[in-house]
């Protein structure tokens, strides 16, 4: 899967030592199916060479708005008008005054600000010095950026070339390929509020061992990243998952059923969507111990009482909100067999409007997945497919049958 397969994206390169990290952008952009255009600043080229970005993203890189090559000598509009989106990365706090400001001096600016603003995209990487960040001016810029229509994608913390610690570093190539990647996603979710759960539950026995299951959370995770990707603000409740938060995503981390039922509830009473993709267990051990359960050469092992855990699902979907339509809950069931006959009787016994089944087994800690999605007119297949790609066709599914 290629998901900027057809797409054509300038990358403008202003001065700043995060020019290094444009080399392996270019590098990931091209891998996930794009054509880029490389423009340079005079600035950017103090720090890395044409040559090398010619030679990463295949064609000749720009910096005059002079170039000879173009015939019209309008390297300005022809390259703008070709682009999908324009990607300035790293974006210095100099370029971001410039562009504030209208200023056309070189061929990167000229060209954000003859794009046609409705179709071509401006996004902005920042990347600068901790005090030239937090700087009034710079925050003033962006807010006005932002109201012109460009998109501000934020910055990384951490340790900086200058050798301070802190905001501004630009964020990292894998981080902006998923904006990009995003912004040509159908917004079919845009204003709503989502509420996902995912990963399994870990239910205590003693202070080093409990009951859980075999769970990723990756097919959770995917649809959190999905929903945001569909415009929608998106809140992942996660289980113990060793998992990466999806970029713009709220992420609330819990260990027990009683605990993500904790989380869930508040959070259900102002969402539009909650997908319950969580494996939450469905038994805790009655009395659990403070200390751990030592073997004491007797042969005889210990006897565990359960208690039934809250049913998060049913508890949200029987709400008065859920059942006055303002909310729509989609439930998950992870069987080992009988897949059609236990996600139908599964839906009717949680009171969702849409059941998503699968074979748990054939899927935990998978890239990959097959779905069935169930609801009171009947079933449809989703092929296998990855994770990914089957959350954006859910999302969809979902916008679709919740009126988004």
């Amino acid at each position: 899967m290629n998901d900027l397969a057809g797409k054509h994206i300038v990358l403008g390169l202003s001065g700043g030592i995060a020019c290094y990290k444009a080399a392996e952008l270019c590098r990931a952009l091209i891998k996930e199916g794009a054509t880029v255009q490389v423009v340079m600043t005079e600035a950017a080229e103090q720090f890395i060479t044409p040559v090398t970005m010619q030679a990463l993203s295949g064609r000749p890189v720009y910096g005059s708005q002079w170039d000879s090559r173009e015939p019209n000598n309008m390297p300005h509009i022809n390259l703008s008008r070709e682009a999908d989106a324009i990607l300035i990365a790293p974006c210095s706090a100099d370029f971001m005054a410039k562009l504030l400001h209208g200023r056309a001096d070189d061929l990167l600016s000229l060209m954000c600000l003859a794009r046609p603003i409705d179709r071509v995209a401006l996004l902005l990487a920042p990347a600068m010095n901790r005090e030239m960040w937090a700087h009034p001016a710079t925050q003033r810029n962006m807010a006005q950026l932002a109201d012109d229509g460009a998109t501000i994608l934020g910055v990384g913390s951490g340790y900086q070339a200058c050798g301070e610690t802190g905001d501004g570093r630009m964020l990292e190539p894998p981080e902006l390929l998923e904006d990009i990647v995003a912004l040509f996603q159908p917004k079919v979710l845009a204003g709503k509020q989502v509420l996902v759960t995912a990963g399994p539950t870990f239910e205590a026995i003693d202070p080093v061992r409990g009951i859980t299951n075999l769970s990723s959370g990756k097919m959770g995770f995917a649809i959190a990243r999905a929903a945001r990707e569909a415009g929608a603000t998106v809140t992942l409740v996660a289980g113990p998952v060793s998992l990466p938060t999806p970029r713009g995503i709220s992420r609330i981390d819990v260990k027990s059923a009683q605990q993500m039922h904790d989380a869930v509830l508040p959070l259900a009473a102002v969402a539009d969507v909650f997908v319950a993709t969580a494996a939450v267990a469905d038994w805790r051990p009655l009395n659990a111990t403070d200390q751990k359960i030592k073997k004491d050469g007797s042969g005889k092992t210990p006897t565990l009482a359960f208690a039934e855990n809250p049913d998060i699902l049913a508890t949200v979907a029987q709400s008065e909100r859920a059942r006055a339509g303002a909310l729509f809950c989609v439930g998950f069931a992870a069987e080992s067999h009988d897949l059609l006959a236990n996600a139908q009787a599964k839906r009717v016994r949680k009171g969702v409007p849409l059941l998503v089944g699968n074979i748990g087994p054939a899927t935990f800690g998978a890239e990959d997945n097959v779905l069935l999605l169930v609801d009171a007119q009947g079933t449809q297949d989703l092929p296998r497919a990855s994770k990914v790609s089957l959350a954006r066709q859910l999302v969809a599914q979902i916008a679709r049958r919740a009126g988004a």
